[in-house]
């Protein structure tokens, strides 16, 4: 199990003794990505990602949103709370010279309307939390699902993700002393429109309760962070991702 999910789970039981006697009902199960090992894209790594798209009463699980909670709940409209996992940055290989970044959590808010299954638009606001100070980010979005016959399932993930200033130069910029030591030129990261996100997700059924989830993902890095010295040198503006997990579902 990856640490983001040991972290929300753990956070999860803490906070939901009473809501778990509702039971538990979505899918979860072992998986993989492959996926850049770090914003910039200076590389790629495999990796286990557990799938998780669980609900216990007002309180919900997933891979993407982390740990949230219907504070507000009415006619599809959600609004509440949410908590998350941000991975960190092991400055080696290519980015020799530059510093650590250490894993931290995400804290804030959302809203979201899905009148329906098959599909909603959210917003999500909120800070880091942890070593090296305090960067805001957001993400805005929308998905939708549809059937593919043979009770195959795809859906499509539409998403624009945000970062202040502080949160971009803590992975997209360098220090003089970062230059020095890294070779790569120095520069002042700002804020605003960090990325974009489209992804494309199929579930295909297996046997009863048990499903097949595959995803890939292209990332296009938008204005200050495609302007990285350390993207420029090392990275890619444009980067992908593909999933794949086993998935039980619970009812």
């Amino acid at each position: 199990m990856s640490r983001i999910a040991f972290v929300l789970i753990n956070a999860l039981a803490c906070l939901s003794g009473s809501v778990m006697a509702d039971g538990v009902t979505g899918e979860a199960g072992p998986g993989f990505s492959y996926q850049p090992r770090e914003p910039s894209g200076s590389g790629y790594q495999t990796r286990p990602v557990p799938y998780l798209d669980l609900d216990w009463g007002e309180l919900s699980l997933g891979s993407d949103d982390g740990m949230t909670w219907d504070a507000l709940s009415a006619s599809g409209l959600s609004v509440g709370p949410f908590v998350n996992y941000l991975p960190g940055r092991n400055a080696n290989g290519q980015l020799q010279g530059l510093r650590d970044v250490p894993d931290r959590a995400v804290t804030g808010g959302f809203v979201q309307y899905a009148p329906a299954d098959f599909w909603r638009v959210f917003a999500f606001v909120g800070q880091t939390v942890g070593r090296r100070g305090r960067g805001a980010l957001g993400r805005v979005g929308g998905e939708v699902g549809y059937p593919l016959g043979g009770a195959m399932i795809g859906s499509n993930n539409l998403t624009a993700h945000f970062a202040n200033a502080r949160h971009n130069q803590t992975f997209f910029g360098v220090d003089d002393d970062e230059a020095r030591a890294s070779g790569i030129a120095p520069y002042s990261a700002g804020g605003g429109l960090q990325k974009v996100t489209l992804s494309q997700n199929f579930e295909f059924p297996l046997a009863p309760d048990w499903s097949l989830l595959s995803s890939a993902s292209w990332t296009h890095l938008k204005g200050s962070a495609a302007q990285s010295s350390i993207v420029k040198a090392v990275g890619a503006r444009r980067q992908g991702e593909v999933q794949a997990a086993l998935a039980y579902k619970f009812e």
